[in-house]
């Protein structure tokens, strides 16, 4: 019988390989309700906006990274907030991965043909009306990013090792409507991640790493 393979944990052979390994039916409850469970009943409901983000590991060797983006200032909604590559499902888009990889090209030119897709983790729903169909990738190095001035102000990449450390995620929270919300945080450098993307990836971390 061949050896199984061992990877480095926070590579991206091994990202790949947890990724594949996940239970295909995707179960699990997940998004803003999750620590704000009396948001529930507003949340999870009819209408909802279908949206696909791309999780893009890139491959450098045994310390993988993870591209994030930062907010255009002058967009309307979430501006200036941390994000990874993504937007709404189109009509014209077949599948969330196309329209995952799609958003990644026109947000910040990363290219299709540098990308696998690896998985999906389940659906996260968020208090502002989106099921957000997450897309696990790794990306080959070489690539240039061309950043669309229009949605991006920033891309920047961030050590996988550090985004899975539960040592790095703080559960904090803020009065909104006079009634106190929680969620997660990650901060790194002078770089703020929290909300649904740092809910999002604590999801990866739980999904794919909390047994390490």
């Amino acid at each position: 019988m061949a050896d199984t393979l061992v990877y480095p944990p926070f590579s991206a052979q091994e990202f790949r390989r947890r990724a594949a390994a996940q239970d295909p039916d995707m179960d699990g409850d997940y998004g803003d309700h999750r620590l704000n469970p009396d948001l529930r009943h507003m949340i999870l409901r009819d209408g909802l906006h279908d949206a696909a983000v791309l999780v893009p590991v890139v491959d450098h060797g045994d310390e993988a990274t993870l591209i994030l983006t930062q907010r255009a200032e002058k967009l309307r909604a979430h501006s200036g907030q941390i994000a990874l590559p993504g937007g709404r499902i189109d009509p014209t888009d077949v599948s969330p991965e196309h329209a995952a990889l799609r958003e990644a090209e026109e947000e910040i030119g990363l290219e299709p043909e540098r990308i696998d897709v690896v998985g999906r983790l389940p659906d996260y729903v968020t208090g502002s009306g989106y099921r957000i169909r997450p897309v696990l990738s790794v990306v080959r190095p070489g690539f240039a990013l061309k950043l669309n001035i229009d949605e991006v102000d920033a891309a920047f990449e961030v050590p996988l090792s550090f985004l899975m450390d539960p040592g790095n995620h703080r559960r904090e929270s803020r009065l909104w409507q006079s009634r106190e919300r929680f969620y997660y945080t990650m901060p790194f450098g002078d770089r703020f991640i929290w909300g649904v993307t740092a809910g999002i990836l604590r999801i990866l971390y739980e999904r794919l790493y909390a047994d390490e």
